[in-house]
């Protein structure tokens, strides 16, 4: 019941984000669609083209169409996460806009034209009329699709209900999955809900009663917008709780009230963003968490200063940007990205953890023993008969490519999975081997072996943690994170995950993140990195 409380603590501020996120786009989405229904509706030629181009857009995936806003305005959180919901929210109320005009009885459209009405008088007094509950059936359509595809804005930085659904899967936490989707659930229901009582009520020419349930819905999802308005600085979207405190006198301010924590979308991150949080709150900084964030996603806020700092890591830096092929010594990976991060993008590497988190093929290990694997090159001889499962980026990064060609690789299937079920799978046999992350503490837990690269293929992967450039010119900042640098091994990482990742005595990542300071505490802060 506890974790069910936690949960329901950070509901108002993620609900309140996710209903002005939704109002907004279904506003623009009206705005667009119901004139450009009628534009349709009026040169049938242009209408099909265009009705054409929104189906198109319609098809891409939500996630895809997500990272493409991304890329396309350069910026992360509510705009992008808005304009991609705008597009969603077009083609129904399009369709039935349309659709309803031309379903007006040519009998009644003939007498009105006798009546001496323009095509403009015949449009609003007989045409939109006999048309609306079509159209409020489209709206309909469009709110739910919109109040359902809201929760995946979370990976682009973008707070909403997908935060407890998409941290929930991660950290094998029921209690946030549950809250997430029945909160979304309910949520469009009862915009469903409304809208159909708009819609009986126009069936039945009863406009009054119509407009009376319009207005109490537009004025419900208004408050949620602009409740969202204080949500990227308020505490109430931290996970760490406590509340706001003033910076020290005598500093240098600010670009914003709180400092911006990000983490990616995986167990081990969650819990190194709550301690970081906690450091941070303990040299009297206030806190914004901004979870779950795409790998891209994630530097790119950092560069940009969105964000102020997350922890990323060595390899993944190394190849995904600044497109370094192949593998190198790690203290080579290491010096050679901190330098470039710091003359190309102004990234400060405050340091290294004293960890590595690095991509490595495992399997069970009493599969291994009897398939006779010890290695990657071991594995690659019996590759073509066994099934490869992986996270969902593995297949589109350079590491892949590396390994797949040293070693020659050729697996008979390949199945990507969410990194909460990849381990599960492996260990069920529902594939043979799976890309593993060498810090992982399931790897110990469900008894996998990770194999040895014996020739290199894959870069060393040191966690790092990174600073925006205003938040490396804090010395407030660097003061309260050195006691992580170097402080950190993989057996302590990996304990501090399985608290987290275990299915009995399960604790939440900040109860983790307290275990993991705690387990240091004592040992004195390394000089500046």
């Amino acid at each position: 019941m506890t974790g069910l409380n936690e949960q329901l603590a950070k509901l108002p501020a993620l609900l309140a984000a996710h209903v002005g996120l939704t109002f907004i786009a279904l506003l623009m989405g009206l705005a667009v669609s119901l004139p450009l229904g009628v534009f349709c509706s009026r040169r049938p030629g242009l209408g099909r083209g265009i009705m054409a181009a929104v189906n198109v857009l319609q098809t891409v995936p939500s996630l895809a169409l997500l990272a493409s806003m991304v890329a396309l305005l350069s910026s992360f959180g509510f705009l992008p996460a808005l304009l991609a919901l705008f597009v969603y929210s077009t083609l129904p109320v399009l369709r039935n806009t349309v659709t309803g005009i031309a379903t007006v009885d040519a009998e009644v459209l003939e007498a009105s034209t006798a009546l001496g009405m323009s095509s403009h008088q015949r449009l609003l007094r007989v045409e939109l009329p006999l048309a609306a509950p079509v159209i409020v059936a489209g709206i309909r359509t469009s709110a739910v699709w919109v109040v359902g595809t809201a929760t995946l804005s979370t990976p682009v930085g973008q707070p909403s209900l997908g935060n407890f659904i998409f941290a929930g899967l991660q950290t094998r936490n029921v209690a946030a999955v549950f809250v997430g989707c029945v909160s979304a659930a309910v949520l469009a229901l009862a915009i469903d809900a409304v809208l159909s009582r708009v819609e009986d009520a126009l069936k039945r020419r009863k406009s009054r009663l119509a407009l009376s349930w319009a207005v109490s819905a537009i004025a419900v999802l208004m408050v949620g917008s602009l409740a969202r308005l204080p949500l990227a600085t308020s505490k109430e979207t931290t996970a760490s709780g406590g509340h706001p405190t003033s910076s020290p006198a005598g500093t240098a301010p600010r670009p914003s009230d709180a400092v911006r924590v990000g983490s990616k979308a995986f167990t081990e991150q969650y819990v190194l963003a709550a301690a970081m949080a906690k450091l941070l709150e303990g040299a009297g900084l206030t806190v914004d968490r901004r979870e779950s964030l795409g790998s891209s996603v994630a530097f790119d806020a950092l560069r940009s200063g969105e964000i102020d700092l997350y922890v990323d890591y060595s390899g993944t830096l190394w190849s995904n940007v600044l497109k370094r092929k192949g593998a190198a010594p790690p203290w080579r990976v290491l010096d050679e990205t901190c330098g470039a991060l710091a003359e190309r993008f102004h990234v400060r590497c405050l340091g290294p953890l004293g960890f590595e988190n690095a991509y490595a093929f495992a399997l069970r290990a009493d599969k291994a023993k009897r398939l006779g694997i010890k290695t990657i090159e071991d594995l690659a001889h019996q590759s073509t008969q066994l099934s490869l499962g992986t996270d969902l980026e593995f297949l589109d990064r350079p590491e892949w490519r590396s390994v797949e060609h040293r070693y020659t690789l050729r697996f008979g299937r390949v199945v990507s999975f969410d990194p909460a079920f990849m381990y599960e799978a492996v260990f069920k046999n529902e594939v043979d081997v799976i890309t593993a992350f060498s810090s992982d503490a399931r790897i110990e837990a469900l008894g996998l072996l990770v194999l040895d690269d014996n020739r290199r293929a894959l870069p060393p992967y040191d966690a790092v943690v990174l600073l925006s450039a205003s938040a490396a010119e804090d010395p407030r900042i660097e003061r309260a994170l050195m006691p992580l640098v170097r402080q950190i091994d993989v057996g302590t990482m990996r304990k501090a995950s399985l608290l987290v990742d275990r299915t009995l005595n399960k604790q939440a990542p900040d109860q983790a993140a307290s275990w993991l300071l705690d387990s240091f505490a004592r040992r004195p802060p390394p000089e500046s990195f």
